[in-house]
């Protein structure tokens, strides 16, 4: 072995480790509940406007939930016992004189009304305007995830399941949409309410208040020790719940074969044993959950009971006035069930929490196809292809591609064939930047592919896959659907040209018929023509076709070959061939093998050569010549 392939061997090696490694750094990177509140509230900066009135609505209600124990101890103190009014109130002796208790108590029961009709449009203001902010957040969120899964590399996908990044565009999103509409609102309330409460109480006795709060250090620390359990517990019901989905998604994706070959208990006992699992973790983290309120519960009536018996033995020696006791046990009552309310959120922030974790795994992947800052679009390419010295792996254990170079003119037919998992569709992958190369570079017209933009790119590329993907629609948003903006005509033309017009004519509703998911409701070679409708309309100067025939019967073989030789006229082409009598006739057949170019030439002189070509191709033969 050479040393220049032992140094490229290296450098995939290094660079592949890095990726996994930042891969698995994501996924262990666990942020703290504060971190992530900031994270998540940063979302509702475009909705300043929104913000403020909730703002107003809270210090509404707030307020007013501060005042409502006012007016009965008015009635208590000042109408019942006739005691003068509190400093802060003393302006009211102006309008209503010791001796006009009658007036004094219809003020205090109207302003009653009042109070609760402010506190009313307060919570209004807040609750609807917070939902609107939490739907605005949660579609942001969700777009914005799905943008960055869109650009991600194939090598994410690699090794990624689709079922666990739905679990997260769905079930995440929507436990932090939930989480900013109701209980995000609920602790900035709580917050504000127990601060406005304990300024009050210290304002009428300091030290009853501080006796009064005395347990507060205790519950806070009871429920920051069950936060952490809570947090670990969610984080397996997460995780159990996703695999669920998982195993639920390609049970249903794969329901033709399941059926075809009798194994629906087998896909029930599948999902039977992951749906325990689900239960088991779901129980674990409620028996954590259960445990909470009993003991706040207990821990808030030892104080309250202790507050009711001072305060009662203050009354009795004159210290205290019954209003100031009622006043002060209704503030204790509210004090303590926001901070109850408080304790059995942990389970709710434990999920958002890692809700958040989850979808930061996915924003913060770094496998996107990198775009420089000064890309410039390729315009319309002649299709020039050069491969220098391109290496790639998908794991550093196994290199795919070994220092491979391959020039081909615009206008060239180049076939690529080898044994199965020698990085036949690897190259093509190259091309269209799905991957990017671990070393070497790849050039088009004489300009590094990673120099033009993305999309400009993929632009200059059709594609004719060995199972083409089919989109629940119609045949006419499925042929259209690489040019959105086809006229009729060219939709037509490409149809007929891809030999599909007729068996699309002879449907229920022609080009409007719509195709099952996936296509199920058309044969293979019905969905293949229609793939290469979709690549004459899009009409790209390089054409890959990627084992388009292998899958096929010889009837249909025939019909997509005529079909493909329409499509390939002016266009620089490479196939990928399983079937080697599809390239017979090409410029230059590629032999791969190991991950290196082993042989090229035609079809005739690789024959002649003898070697891997000609044992494939014999083999080949050789097995169509039995059947």
């Amino acid at each position: 072995m050479s040393n220049s392939t032992i140094i490229n061997d290296e450098k995939i090696r290094n660079v592949i480790r890095k990726k996994i490694k930042s891969l698995f750094d994501i996924e262990a990177k666990k942020r703290s509940f504060g971190s992530l509140i900031s994270w998540a509230i940063s979302l509702s900066r475009p909705y300043r406007k929104y913000v403020f009135i909730i703002l107003i609505g809270m210090l509404l209600e707030t307020l007013m939930g501060l005042a409502t124990p006012w007016p009965l101890k008015i009635i208590l103190d000042n109408v019942v016992d006739h005691h003068p009014l509190p400093k802060m109130l003393g302006w009211m002796d102006y309008f209503f004189p010791g001796e006009n208790t009658y007036q004094l108590a219809a003020v205090a029961a109207i302003s009653y009304i009042f109070i609760t009709a402010i506190g009313a449009l307060g919570s209004f203001l807040d609750n609807y305007y917070n939902e609107k902010v939490a739907q605005y957040v949660a579609n942001d969120l969700r777009r914005k995830m799905y943008h960055h899964l869109q650009h991600l590399s194939l090598s994410y996908y690699d090794s990624h399941q689709t079922g666990n990044l739905l679990s997260t565009l769905t079930g995440d999103v929507s436990t932090i949409q939930d989480f900013a509409s109701t209980t995000l609102l609920n602790i900035l309330v709580d917050c504000l309410t127990i601060l406005g409460m304990i300024v009050i109480m210290f304002l009428e006795d300091p030290e009853f208040t501080l006796v009064a709060l005395a347990v507060t250090p205790f519950l806070l620390l009871f429920v920051s020790y069950f936060k952490k359990a809570m947090k670990k517990a969610t984080r397996e019901v997460r995780k159990d719940q996703s695999n669920m989905l998982i195993v639920m998604q390609k049970g249903l994706e794969s329901i033709r074969a399941v059926n075809a070959y009798g194994r629906e208990d087998f896909e029930e006992d599948k999902l039977k044993k992951v749906s325990l699992k689900t239960f088991n973790a779901a129980m674990k983290a409620r028996r954590v959950k259960s445990a909470i309120s009993p003991v706040v519960a207990i821990l808030i009536s030892i104080c309250t009971a202790f507050v009711l018996w001072r305060g009662a033995d203050l009354v009795l020696r004159g210290i205290m006035s019954i209003g100031t006791l009622t006043l002060f046990m209704f503030y204790i009552v509210r004090f303590f069930s926001p901070v109850k309310d408080l304790a059995k959120m942990t389970s709710t922030m434990a999920q958002v929490t890692v809700a958040l974790e989850r979808i930061e795994a996915i924003l913060e992947t770094d496998t996107i196809i990198p775009q420089k800052e000064n890309a410039i679009h390729p315009g319309k390419i002649k299709g020039n292809i050069v491969f220098e010295h391109i290496s790639f792996s998908y794991n550093p254990e196994t290199p795919v591609i070994k220092d491979f170079n391959l020039d081909i003119c615009c206008g060239q037919r180049i076939g690529i064939c080898g044994p199965t998992g020698c990085g036949k569709s690897t190259i093509v992958g190259l091309i269209a930047r799905f991957y990017d190369p671990v070393s070497g570079r790849i050039l088009i017209d004489g300009t590094d592919i990673s120099d033009f933009t993305v999309d400009g790119l993929r632009e200059q590329i059709g594609f004719v896959l060995q199972d083409t993907i089919l989109f629940y629609g119609s045949i006419r948003e499925n042929i259209a659907y690489g040019k959105p903006d086809a006229t009729e005509e060219e939709i037509m033309d490409a149809a007929r040209m891809a030999n599909a017009i007729e068996f699309i004519e002879k449907q229920p509703y022609g080009l409007d018929t719509l195709v099952g998911e996936r296509g199920v409701t058309l044969s293979g070679g019905q969905r293949q023509r229609i793939g290469i409708a979709r690549a004459i309309v899009r009409n790209s100067p390089i054409l890959i076709l990627d084992e388009p025939t292998s899958s096929l019967d010889s009837e249909s073989e025939k019909i997509v070959m005529e079909a493909l030789e329409n499509l390939m006229q002016g266009r620089t082409v490479i196939i990928i061939a399983h079937h080697l009598n599809t390239i017979r006739n090409v410029d230059k057949i590629i032999v791969l093998s190991n991950g290196i170019v082993a042989e090229e030439g035609t079809h005739d002189e690789l024959i002649e050569k003898g070697g891997i070509y000609e044992e494939l191709y014999n083999t080949q033969v050789g097995s169509e010549r039995l059947i």
